[in-house]
């Protein structure tokens, strides 16, 4: 797979940069980073529980203080961007690649790869789904309407001959919170589910669920700024993607240091703390990388045109300009 590396923001004013001026920024002013309480969200709670613990991880390295924000979801976020209340979020290519397009290519940049899968197709056991095709008439649940998962199960259902809309069709896709997945199932209020982990992994041992398909190649998180940061803190953005780079190698080299804040940080956000089977076997099927994959990006692009959430898409260049081969 033919995959770019992060080298430099330096060249990113020229880069397609919003025409307009941001705000000056005061240089103690803290980074708003965004993620969600997933465990493809690895850098993101291991770094978020560091700073509980006064430890902070991004904090000893970029010299100014950081504020944590937590989404269900992609679409989400993007909108905290958009909105000038987030500054770098952890995130899926979807939201990333819907922004980019709805902005006309001004808005959000790729600093860094962060995990690959992490995510699956899970069926609740007695609703007799053992193919693609026998999700014809069922309730399907993904984390938000445009997240990444939701697009690609949307094009996944296309491709096979389903006709799908926002509010129904061949088999009704349902906004949920991914929190809300296991009880959902044992009441039968679900039929099945695309989700990323640790739910997905909840879903199946502690509800006995199957596991239809399972996404171990999609670029499941980046890390991706609002361009405004870019051209306000270049040096501070440039920092960001270096402590992120760093990170992930140090997670991969620690690894069980690295679980230790994991599961506290979950439990901090979640307020239980997952089973130590759940997060083994959610660890085992997330790849962390710091990679960007071109090609992996273009299927999402191809997908949401599928889903409809996305007519014209302009150059990818300008997203991944900082990238080099």
């Amino acid at each position: 797979m033919n995959r770019r590396h992060f080298l430099s923001l330096t060249a990113l004013t020229a880069a397609g940069l919003p025409s307009c001026s941001p705000k000056p920024v005061a240089a103690n002013a803290p980074v708003r980073f965004g993620h969600f309480p997933n465990i493809t969200h690895v850098q993101a709670l291991v770094a978020h529980q560091l700073s509980r613990l006064n430890k902070g991880w991004y904090e000893q390295r970029l010299g100014v203080p950081v504020e944590w924000f937590t989404y269900n979801a992609g679409p989400s976020a993007t909108e905290a961007i958009f909105g000038g209340a987030l500054d770098v979020t952890y995130i899926g290519p979807s939201p990333v690649l819907n922004a980019y397009a709805k902005s006309k290519g001004e808005e959000i940049r790729i600093l860094a790869g962060a995990a690959n899968g992490g995510s699956s197709i899970l069926t609740r056991p007695g609703a007799n789904i053992k193919s693609i095709a026998d999700l014809r008439g069922k309730k399907i649940a993904t984390p938000q309407l445009g997240n990444t998962q939701d697009v690609q199960l949307r094009a996944l259902l296309a491709e096979n001959g389903f006709n799908i809309t926002q509010t129904g069709g061949d088999a009704t896709v349902l906004p949920t919170q991914n929190a809300d997945l296991l009880s959902l199932f044992q009441q039968g209020g679900l039929d099945a589910a695309w989700a990323p982990e640790p739910f997905a992994t909840i879903l199946e041992l502690e509800g006995g669920a199957l596991n239809l398909l399972e996404d171990r190649d999609t670029n499941v998180t980046m890390l991706v700024s609002s361009a405004a940061f870019i051209k306000t803190r270049p040096e501070l953005a440039k920092k960001v993607a270096a402590a992120h780079r760093e990170l992930t190698d140090w997670i991969k080299a620690n690894p069980a240091e690295a679980r230790q804040l994991l599961v506290a940080e979950l439990k901090a956000l979640t307020t239980k703390e997952p089973k130590a089977a759940v997060v083994e076997k959610a660890l085992s099927r997330t790849v962390l990388t710091n990679d960007v994959s071109r090609p992996s990006l273009e299927k999402m692009v191809a997908g949401a045109k599928t889903a409809g959430f996305i007519k014209d898409f302009p150059a990818l260049d300008p997203l991944l300009s900082q990238l080099t081969p």
